[in-house]
């Protein structure tokens, strides 16, 4: 028998634009059933890139709850889930589309319906968000559902997709490169647009002094795609947080696609994610947790 269970479903959070998930469900559920994990990916990520189905199921089989991932629609992967056979949708994403993406389920999680799947009503939730879906998982934290916040490799500041529009012309896209596949994916200025008329909704550090959120941050100290510093300047900005520096780990903590197996690094991300979660949704003790980097 399986020790995890996994179910698709599809939403639709704006007409016309599908998002495509997994309910992943624990064989022997452990928890009161209204806990639950969202997990978001980042920037040129999907929800069956390298690590998050085994760190998804990881997650679901030992805090004993519901966890969902799920592809952003502007993340450019369609129907087959590995390529990026929609890069219009890729090109016009934006954070405020993820925002709604990442609302969408998590009100899916509290209803208790994702889709024509069927889950208990969850009222605890933590959101694992890693590298650009960090911004979604902090600024999820604003929602009383959700209890905890787990940001892996995550950016600190929304303002560094404008800086790669600096020297293009008025509408030109700028290219993005997929390293994996060779494709060269358009992003519109559409980013830029959305991040000047939401500044204000889109400041992290003020996120988090507002939801007062229980924050852990962990970060490798060899990541050359977001640096360390992003790390301690969100662990710096929340009341209540915990800074984990993984030594020598890169921005996907030494695992690639396709997942050929686990890493000492991506363990100790997961190890420290599940005692978060563990901890933050259990409710009745200390929600406040500050470390030094370690």
């Amino acid at each position: 028998m399986p020790d995890t269970e996994r179910t698709a479903f599809q939403l639709e959070p704006r007409p016309g634009e599908i998002l495509r998930g997994d309910l992943w469900s624990p064989a022997e559920p452990a928890w009161p059933t209204d806990r639950a994990v969202l997990v978001c990916h980042g920037f040129k990520g999907f929800k069956d890139w390298g690590f998050f189905p085994y760190a998804s199921s990881r997650l679901a089989r030992e805090l004993g709850c519901h966890v969902v991932s799920f592809n952003f629609t502007g993340s450019g992967v369609g129907a087959d889930l590995e390529n990026f056979t929609e890069p219009e949708a890729f090109g016009h994403n934006t954070f405020s589309k993820e925002l709604d993406d990442a609302a969408a389920v998590l009100q899916g999680l509290e209803a208790g319906r994702l889709g024509e799947s069927v889950c208990p009503p969850a009222t605890r939730i933590g959101v694992l968000g890693h590298s650009r879906g960090g911004v979604a998982a902090v600024l999820s934290g604003e929602r009383p559902s959700v209890r905890a916040v787990a940001t892996w490799a995550a950016i600190a500041a929304v303002e560094r997709y404008a800086a790669m529009f600096e020297g293009l012309g008025p509408g030109e896209p700028a290219e993005v490169r997929n390293a994996r596949t060779g494709d060269v994916l358009p992003l519109y200025p559409d980013v830029v647009q959305d991040i000047r008329a939401n500044a204000g909704r889109f400041d992290l550090a003020a996120s988090l002094r507002r939801s007062g959120v229980p924050l852990l941050v962990i970060h490798g100290t060899a990541d050359t795609s977001v640096p360390p510093d992003d790390a301690r300047r969100l662990a710096s900005a929340a009341a209540r947080s915990r800074l984990e520096l993984v030594e020598g780990a890169g921005h996907t903590f030494e695992v690639g696609h396709p997942f050929e197996g686990s890493s000492p690094e991506l363990d100790r991300a997961l190890d420290l994610t599940i005692e978060h979660f563990r901890v933050h949704l259990a409710g009745g003790g200390s929600d406040v947790t500050r470390s030094a980097e370690s």
